[in-house]
């Protein structure tokens, strides 16, 4: 019989990446892409299962990224996260972005990933716990102990992200945690029409 397993997953970026925790071991896999993700997702999560030997119902939780990053790819993944914690009955974490590149590094350290229009998302993180994440000027980002995609300079991630949502989603377990959500620090691009809603007829 296969070992209890954990899986977690990301589609915040222009990827598909996904990680298993199983009996000790850790097995990956990511693809690249642009778009694509609502259709690869679900075919990928099943061959890395094929790939390391277990079943949907030896799952015991499901860690997901939530974030900040690509507005859709951020909603496919949580979406997906949710609908599998409920047919599977098993409990799903949310991770952020913010705090899986910080995972496994030395504190303190400030992680500073770019979030376009010469913006960053900047979140520190402590030995007493993480701060506040916000949306900052670029010019915002400081020297000292960092990582990111907005510190070149800065100390490379610990592990893959899917793996670092996956060991974060697997310190959780035991904790009540709320359902995965979105984590936006910006708002989306696309505003509403102003036209008015279409009456529902009675």
């Amino acid at each position: 019989m296969p070992p209890k397993a954990i899986l977690a997953f990301d589609t915040s970026a222009a990827h598909c990446a996904a990680a298993l925790l199983s009996g000790g071991r850790v097995f990956l896999k990511s693809e690249a892409m642009d778009k694509g993700q609502a259709e690869r997702l679900l075919p990928l999560l099943e061959e890395l299962l094929a790939e390391a030997g277990v079943g949907w119902h030896d799952l015991v939780g499901l860690g997901v990224g939530t974030g900040p990053g690509n507005f859709t790819g951020v909603r496919i993944s949580v979406a997906a996260a949710r609908g599998l914690a409920l047919g599977l009955g098993i409990p799903a974490i949310g991770v952020t972005r913010l705090e899986a590149l910080a995972h496994g590094l030395p504190r303190p350290l400030t992680v500073a990933e770019d979030a376009r229009r010469d913006e960053v998302y900047l979140q520190t993180f402590t030995a007493e716990g993480p701060g506040p994440a916000i949306l900052a000027p670029a010019s915002d980002v400081r020297t000292g102990p960092l990582t990111g995609s907005a510190a070149p300079d800065g100390l490379p991630p610990a592990m893959p992200l899917a793996q670092a949502i996956a060991e974060i989603a697997a310190s959780r377990l035991r904790t009540v945690q709320p359902r995965p959500a979105p984590f936006y620090l910006r708002g989306a691009d696309a505003t509403p029409p102003s036209d008015p809603p279409p009456v529902i007829l009675p």
